[in-house]
């Protein structure tokens, strides 16, 4: 890695494009520094791995995971809607919020979406077009060529492409980038380890930019479906795009440090450290969600009669920690009225809380659940 030169800036017309150097290549890795943190990061993706395996229903806290993960990835880019609001219905979203609101909601199919492909698909272009289209379908991107590599020049930051923070490369290279970044996943002539791989497509993906919007969210949500795709995940249940919106000055530093200087020894360091973090708040984050099961599970027991379609309500809520009563109704296959009697019963248990303050369209939140994934 002492020798890596990142790429070189291209004079076009009014401006410079970096093209990046291909990446499936042989690699050595002589850091003993990085070699530590390798190992600590195998060991903590081992015992979340492991964590989830032994979790009953471990499903339903999936869907949080994902939503969690799309909220944030998002805000990356500039869209502000946080976990409460990404829980409600498209009509209980205010107009000027619902397409921020809709782009999180894509970014939850997308990754469902990818999951249930690698059934049937490997780790590939196809896949990664088909998860950019239903990332950009029917949002504020729909017009920038979803699902297909770009045609034409783009750029990050700055007014025009002349005052841009970086020029990625020319579009007609774009393709054979994006083969020569497969080719390099699935090399098994030369062995590289799996969470280096996985950082390296990831800053080669974002410096390739290969559509003309989205990028950033499909390149974080890559590093999930390709734990998952190599078998080092069961089940996906680690997202780093918390770690990189708590440090986003480091995450968009390490990526051009990388350009600039080729040092890609700092940028692997940062990615370890985020999947250290990462799977280690994502391991308590599931203790806690037992230890809260016990608690709740306790307390409706207290319901006598009730207990029965009070644990089906809290089943469901693990799913969506968002409520109303025609819901609860529809859930429990009780009458409304029954349906209310339950809620209040929810309440003083400390189980339901009311956010909205109203007199009607009553929304209420399985809050110490909800707080657990903040």
């Amino acid at each position: 890695m002492r020798d890596f030169q990142s790429g070189q800036y291209v004079q076009q017309d009014q401006y410079k494009s970096f093209q990046p150097n291909p990446i499936n290549r042989s690699w050595t890795l002589d850091n003993m520094e990085l070699i530590q943190l390798l190992g600590r990061a195998d060991r903590e993706l081992g015992r979340l791995d492991m964590y989830s395996e032994y979790i009953p229903n471990v499903a339903l806290f999936i869907r949080m995971h994902v939503l969690k993960e799309a909220t944030q990835s998002s805000k990356i880019e500039g869209t502000r809607t946080n976990m409460e609001e990404a829980l409600l219905a498209k009509e209980d979203v205010a107009l000027d919020k619902r397409d921020d609101w809709e782009e999180v909601q894509n970014y939850v199919k997308a990754m469902n979406q990818a999951i249930a492909n690698l059934k049937k698909l490997p780790f590939s272009a196809r896949l990664i077009r088909d998860t950019h289209k239903t990332l950009l379908q029917g949002v504020r991107g729909k017009h920038k060529q979803p699902g297909e590599f770009r045609q034409t020049q783009n750029w990050i930051g700055g007014a025009t492409i002349k005052d841009a923070v970086f020029v990625p490369p020319v579009h007609t290279s774009v393709s054979d980038l994006m083969a020569d970044l497969e080719k390099f996943v699935h090399d098994e002539t030369r062995h590289f380890p799996e969470l280096l791989k996985i950082a390296l497509v990831h800053y080669q993906f974002e410096t390739i930019h290969p559509f003309l919007d989205g990028n950033g969210r499909v390149g974080r949500l890559l590093i999930t479906l390709y734990l998952v795709s190599k078998g080092i995940l069961k089940r996906p249940v680690l997202y780093l795009s918390d770690f990189f919106e708590r440090n986003r000055t480091l995450y968009y530093d390490n990526l051009m440090r990388v350009r600039e200087k080729n040092d890609l020894l700092q940028w692997f360091k940062f990615f370890l450290v985020g999947i250290i973090e990462t799977a280690k708040n994502s391991i308590a984050t599931f203790d806690n969600i037992l230890k809260l099961q016990q608690q709740v599970e306790t307390r409706i027991r207290t319901l006598g009669s009730r207990t029965a379609n009070a644990q089906k309500l809290v089943h469901y809520l693990y799913q969506r920690p968002l409520i109303d009563a025609a819901k609860v109704s529809a859930v429990t296959g009780i009458s409304p009225a029954s349906a209310y009697k339950l809620i209040v019963d929810l309440e003083k248990l400390g189980i339901l809380k009311e956010i909205t303050g109203g007199k009607r369209g009553k929304q209420y939140l399985f809050d110490a659940y909800l707080r657990l994934f903040r």
